[in-house]
């Protein structure tokens, strides 16, 4: 067989070319056996340092010395709550019912099904108001569409909840309406879905020193320059948070209050009646509320007429205890740990795919090069003469 001079040239450069590839694919797999090796050393450092702040003696003194103080408040509030989850359950057609039905009554099933991995709660089971008729008001102010929201983490949480067809129909197969029949519940009608990742959150800071981590508001002015007579505050800092809920709970690291409260409430103010509230009204442009039964959703928009007894609304916390600041910035120290833990481990599990990834197209590409090796072997033993 004679020599093919352009068949030999093209071989070199093919040669020259899957080399340079595998030295590529080389770089990359050793790229991300780096970055896996810091994100683990990064995991190691936190977890350890949430360890050392599990065993600071000041925190393990004061859980101990305070149980009795907390126990009382805490028996009446898992109360309320209890009565506003009844209340959420007995409107078996909602899709808040069904998460309730769920997360009481099926425990095993919720925790394995992906539509409710991302679901935080209902809006009314997220937080709570120390006075009863305060609560009455500001969930009478949201409305009952709101407070029995489902509120998820991510816009992903919010697509497991329903599914469509091809001509843009509900599919009753999938996600809550699919699931309500297996526990008994058909859903009906429109429901309300916020996601927490696409809301936009407050971009000021939080009161100093304020464990409950409220927003700090400039407070309402008079054409004269002086606050209104009777204001008492923003309910969006009216709402308690638990210490689950005060922070880190989107991927931005934000709480429950810079971005479901602020977004529900904006800066709608509490007054301590009516008329003070009729006469601030030159400072008022998000709403306002009085103790009273006083209500403006927006300038211009008056809600009259009697209060409603029977509504669902924030269970009450009856005034927790306030920790003291040392306790409260140790516990809020824990709590951001573990948020950049959980998302060091959504990194890691990135990168890893994408190790896989790259060890993946090494592995091929170095088969490709053994079948070229082989082949220009084989052809060079044909072209050699005898």
């Amino acid at each position: 067989m004679e020599e093919d001079p352009q068949k030999i040239e093209s071989m070199i450069s093919s040669s020259e070319k899957v080399d340079a590839d595998l030295q590529d694919l080389g770089l990359k797999v050793n790229y991300h056996e780096k970055n896996l090796a810091f994100l683990n050393a990064e995991m190691s450092t936190l977890s350890e340092s949430v360890i050392d702040l599990q065993a600071e003696p000041e925190l393990a003194v004061y859980d101990i010395s305070h149980v009795n103080e907390e126990t009382s408040n805490h028996e009446c509030q898992i109360q309320t709550m209890k009565h506003t989850i009844e209340h959420i359950l007995e409107k078996e057609k909602t899709a808040a019912g069904i998460i309730c039905q769920l997360r009481i009554r099926h425990v095993s099933q919720a925790s394995k099904l992906p539509l409710t991995k991302d679901v935080v709660g209902v809006v009314v089971t997220l937080g709570s108001v120390k006075d009863e008729n305060l609560s009455r008001l500001l969930s009478e102010y949201l409305g009952s569409e709101t407070m029995l929201g489902v509120v998820c983490k991510t816009f992903e949480g919010i697509k497991a909840l329903e599914k469509y067809d091809k001509e843009g129909m509900i599919d009753k197969n999938f996600g809550l309406h699919g699931l309500g029949p297996s526990i008994g519940r058909l859903l009906e009608g429109r429901f309300l879905a916020i996601s927490l990742e696409n809301l936009r959150a407050y971009p000021g800071g939080f009161l100093a020193g304020d464990p409950q981590k409220r927003l700090d508001f400039p407070k309402p002015r008079l054409p004269d320059g002086k606050c209104p007579p009777g204001f008492l505050g923003f309910a969006v800092n009216m709402i308690d948070l638990d210490d689950d809920h005060l922070s880190c709970l989107t991927v931005n690291g934000h709480g429950l209050r810079e971005t479901l409260f602020y977004n529900l409430f904006s800066y709608s103010q509490v007054y301590r009646s009516r008329a003070e509230m009729e006469l601030a009204m030159p400072c008022i442009s998000d709403g306002a509320i009085s103790l009273d039964g006083g209500m403006i959703k927006t300038n211009g928009l008056f809600y009259l007429g009697a209060r409603k007894d029977d509504i669902l609304r924030f269970p009450t916390s009856f005034g927790k205890p306030t920790r003291p600041k040392e306790i409260h910035e140790t516990r809020e120290k824990m709590k951001v740990l573990q948020w950049k833990k959980e998302r060091l481990a959504e990194d890691i599990l990135r990168e890893k795919a994408l190790l896989k990834k790259a060890k993946d197209a090494f592995h091929a590409k170095r088969k490709d090069y053994e079948k070229f090796l082989n082949d220009a072997r084989q052809y060079i033993l044909k072209v050699l003469p005898n």
